[in-house]
């Protein structure tokens, strides 16, 4: 039976449009989805319905079965395939953008729809936003022609984050319901905007998931017991792929391609967590260098879909008090930066299809939890969420479906609102350059290593940013710089973002505000680039040429007598040019010296001129340089290999390992992969010289005993069935870590004359585990809060191999732990680093109770049996951006059997020479004490 569907001036007429309207619904959609909601609050007058439509492939009749069915999940390529579908049905109302292929060859695509009229004009609208985009071309008189006649991009993302399964799921009935209801609302939608959907952001871990889900998860009913997730989503960076700032995955690098060519004002990011639907209004601590405008526009939306979700009976939509809007390095930010609007739900999700019991305190009032307690009436939550409630896919759907229809309704109320507010951020940021100090980044020429300034200036490129390059000398009030230097005015669209991005986060607004992210991102100090900011607006004035491209081609000088020496300028790719070296025997200078007139740093290696044709070309890719070697060195030196190296991750806590893989794959650098399989199974020192642990887990206990050996066996590898799983290592079950028979077989690889390195939070294992007795751990006070400032670490052994490439007596180093190490006074000279501490030296950020840290170890180097431990607690790679810290970690590995201290001690404290009859020291309070500020 069809049901006629006749919507009167009512409440719900109210939600859709005043007007009436008649359509023939389906009737077996209303039934199901009715039973498939747990509580008649969870529905909303937007989605209760649907229609039936002769000529667009409803989900149902894809699937043989309606979004929100229960415990069914659909792969990215069935997601896709219906959206083509869509496509096939109705070509004058939706096209669909391939944007290129994911890590593992999956299709990135993207989904427009809109109203026939509006999309044969879609070359048009893309223009004129282009136009928008770039006041310099567009006077206010032409501005307010084209916003006029121009539809603004409404562009949806989902699928980001692997875990939260809903958003794929939703996007097909939405963009089924834009094509097919006649109501007003919808209506308005087709024909003021185009709403732009990328259904599966990540495809290779939704299908990853996909197939966990249904192999592990989907008997769970109640959350809380029900297992984690895959070890792995796609094929690096898990969850951190929505903090990816450098844009080091394909599918977020061409996301930002489309956006600088197609502009879409607003971007909105669908993601699962919080109960019931948290939608993003851009609360403090807020970016202040982002335009005034975008914190009004924020709120707008955030409140009307809270008023509006709430008078439809829908309890737990919520505004405040859960992301901020300080970091810049979220995927949809990518808007923001460029003069737009990031928009962002968080729907409550199960990880899943199955319908289940979630407790949505767990048992505690969480007066501590982001937002506050969610159970808790407050002006920004006005109908909370409940304490225990069975949740449903369908009841996601529900929610987020009704939270992006209205928020599609109030921007096609206000398109040309929308329009205007772009236009006038990217005016005002031009406006901005031109009037407020400062005006522009210099990257001096000259500078050493020019391997960093490219991956500076290519991280600007890729993002828009404009750069010229300078011909003559450039003398401002801070200095002269020679010509070649490179120039970011801030006098453009984008410079807001440029003075974002490379500026000193100085200005964090209150120590007692905490972060969703890092508090600080300063490019030029994360990469061990200089950069200087200029407050001379005479800068505005200096002539450039457009840099489209920065090439670093390497210097090949001929061989002497000895061969070649690679200069060491401080670039990573020195250790590349090792690795893909291969079996050339390679020495490395243990100090700087000279050859004639040429100073040779510290850490040059010595290649024999024997291996001219393979070391030609590497050199000149790399960038880097050679001069002849005499026959006589006039320095000590040592045999640097290519260790057989493996790194160490657990199942269950793999995404900060995801950052060391990529940067070694990246960087050509050969590794096995191992796990607690591998390491119970003993051995290791016939296999590997050095073994690494990134900073993985919440403590040294999650490092070792990992997943609880609780519940069902998870296994994780592939059959018939699953095929995704068992990517990058398998395992019969993942549960249970190492263990203690795993920390036995490390001990034993290091007394037996292996390299053990851990990084970050990993360096409490040693510590815990008892493979060191000289260093303890401890967390941090509990007022402690450092969330990934840039601080100033003071090299104690500037000498040691660690530091190869590394000229200055203190580096910024990103704080990357709460964990704070303390050392036997006797042996203080295993402290090759350590952190000044105090609040200045805080580069970059912020770091509450920065005296905790004074003088704490930052790198210790610990011998232990024939072997040795060397503990970072810092984290030398983190994310895709600390590119200046690299180095100590290949350093490390490189110089694996040359770690013993032969280059130089720390330095001691000096003992008094104190009589036993001498008056005891004392403070008495009359003097101040000197906290070296």
């Amino acid at each position: 039976m069809k049901l006629t569907f006749t919507i009167l001036a009512s409440a719900s007429a109210l939600a859709i449009g005043v007007q009436s309207y008649a359509q023939t619904m389906d009737p077996d959609f209303a039934k199901q989805v009715k039973e498939w909601t747990t509580r008649p609050e969870f529905m909303s007058p937007l989605v209760d319905h649907l229609p039936l439509s002769s000529t667009i492939p409803s989900p149902k009749q894809a699937f043989g079965d309606h979004v929100g069915v229960p415990n069914k999940l659909h792969s990215q390529e069935q997601i896709v395939e219906y959206f083509r579908k869509l496509a096939a049905a109705a070509p004058d109302r939706v096209k669909i953008l391939v944007l290129g292929k994911t890590n593992e060859g999956r299709e990135n695509v993207i989904v427009m729809i809109s109203s026939a009229a509006n999309m044969a004009r879609l070359e048009t609208y893309k223009a004129n936003l282009a136009l928008l985009a770039d006041p310099r071309k567009t006077s206010a008189a032409d501005a307010a022609r084209i916003i006029a006649d121009t539809k603004p991009i409404y562009h949806l993302t989902a699928g980001l984050h692997s875990a939260e399964t809903g958003p794929p799921e939703m996007t097909m009935e939405l963009a089924y319901r834009l094509l097919t209801e006649d109501s007003p609302l919808i209506q308005k939608i087709r024909d003021n905007l185009i709403v732009a959907i990328s259904p599966v952001l990540e495809a290779d871990g939704r299908d990853r998931y996909v197939d966990w889900y249904h192999q592990s998860l989907i008997d769970e009913t109640n959350d809380l017991d029900k297992p984690g997730g895959p070890p792995y989503w796609g094929k690096y960076i898990y969850h951190d792929n929505n903090r990816d700032m450098n844009f080091s995955d394909p599918s977020a690098r061409q996301l930002l391609q489309y956006y600088l060519e197609w502009h879409p004002p607003i971007m909105h990011e669908l993601h699962e967590s919080v109960p019931f639907l948290y939608t993003y209004s851009g609360q403090a601590p807020q970016n202040p260098d982002l335009d005034p405008i975008l914190y009004g526009e924020l709120p707008f939306y955030a409140n009307f879909e809270m008023s509006q979700l709430t008078k439809f009976g829908m309890p737990g939509v919520w505004t405040h008090g859960f992301v901020d809007a300080w970091s810049p390095g979220y995927v949809g930010f990518m808007s923001s930066n460029h003069n737009g609007m990031l928009r962002m739900y968080e729907t409550f999700g199960n990880g899943g299809a199955t319908t289940m019991l979630r407790h949505v305190d767990n048992g505690a009032e969480q007066t501590g939890a982001r937002g506050g307690n969610q159970l808790q009436r407050d002006w920004f939550r006005p109908s909370p969420a409940y304490r225990n409630v069975m949740w449903s896919m369908r009841n996601n759907t529900n929610y987020m479906e009704t939270g992006v229809l209205t928020a599609l309704q109030l921007a096609s109320t206000f398109p040309n609102v929308i329009l205007e507010n772009y236009y006038q951020k990217s005016v005002n940021s031009v406006k901005a350059g031109q009037s407020k100090a400062p005006y522009a980044y210099i990257i001096p020429g000259g500078q050493a290593d020019l391997s960093r300034v490219k991956f500076v200036v290519d991280q600007l490129l890729m993002q828009g940013v404009e750069i010229g390059k300078t011909s003559a000398t450039v003398e401002v009030k801070e200095g002269k710089y020679p010509a070649g230097s490179l120039l970011v005015k801030l006098d453009q669209p984008y410079g807001r973002l440029a003075k974002t991005l490379l500026k000193l986060q100085d200005n964090y607004p209150n120590d007692n505000l905490t972060t969703y992210d890092d508090a600080a991102w300063t490019m030029g100090l994360m990469t061990g680039t200089k950069i200087v900011e200029i407050a001379d607006k005479s800068v505005l004035k200096v002539a450039t040429t457009k840099v489209d491209k920065f090439d670093t081609p390497g210097t090949f000088g001929s061989a002497g007598a000895g061969g070649f020496v690679v200069l060491d300028t401080g670039s990573v790719n020195l250790a590349v040019l090792r690795y893909r070296l291969g079996n050339v025997a390679v020495r490395v200078a243990e100090k700087a010296f000279k050859i004639g007139k040429t100073d040779v740093p510290a850490g040059s290696f010595i290649v024999p001129a024997s291996a001219s044709s393979t070391l030609r070309p590497l050199v000149e890719e790399l960038g880097l340089t050679t001069i002849a070697a005499p026959a006589k060195l006039d320095v000590t030196t040592h045999e640097v290999s290519v260790p057989r190296t493996a790194v160490f991750t657990t199942w269950g806590s793999t995404q900060s390992v995801g950052w060391v893989r990529y940067a070694f794959d990246q960087y050509k650098t050969p590794y096995d992969l191992i796990y607690k399989e591998q390491v119970r199974g003993g051995n290791l020192s016939a296999k590997y010289d050095v073994i690494i642990i990134p900073s993985q887990g919440r403590s040294a206990q999650d490092i070792v005993f990992d997943i609880p050996m609780k519940g069902k066996p998870l296994p994780y590898k592939p059959n018939d069935k699953f095929k995704t799983l068992g990517a990058y290592g398998s395992s019969d079950d993942i549960r249970g870590g190492m263990g203690s028979e795993g920390v036995t077989e490390l001990r034993k690889f290091v007394e037996q004359g292996g390299t053990l390195i851990t990084l970050g939070n990993a360096s409490a294992v040693p510590t815990s585990f008892g493979l060191v007795d000289s260093v303890t751990a401890a967390n941090a006070s509990g007022s402690f809060n450092a969330p990934g400032p840039i601080v100033k670490a003071k090299l104690l052994q500037p000498l040691s191999p660690i530091f190869f490439g590394y000229t200055e007596a203190t580096v910024p180093v990103r704080w990357a732990t709460n964990t704070l190490f303390t050392i036997k006074p006797s042996s203080r000279s295993q402290v090759l680093m350590e952190f000044p501490g105090g609040k200045a030296s805080v580069m970059s950020g912020f770091m509450k109770g920065a005296e905790e840290v004074r003088n704490r170890p930052a790198i210790i180097n610990v011998p232990t049996g024939q072997g040795r431990v060397l503990m970072f607690a810092t984290n030398p790679v983190w994310r895709w951006q600390t590119l200046g810290e690299y180095r100590m970690l290949y350093n490390a590995m490189l110089n694996w059997k040359s770690l013993g201290g032969v280059t130089g001690e720390a330095p001691k404290r000096p003992e008094p020479n104190v009589s036993l009859t001498a008056t005891p020291e004392q403070d008495d309070g009359s003097k101040a004490p000197n906290r070296g500020e």
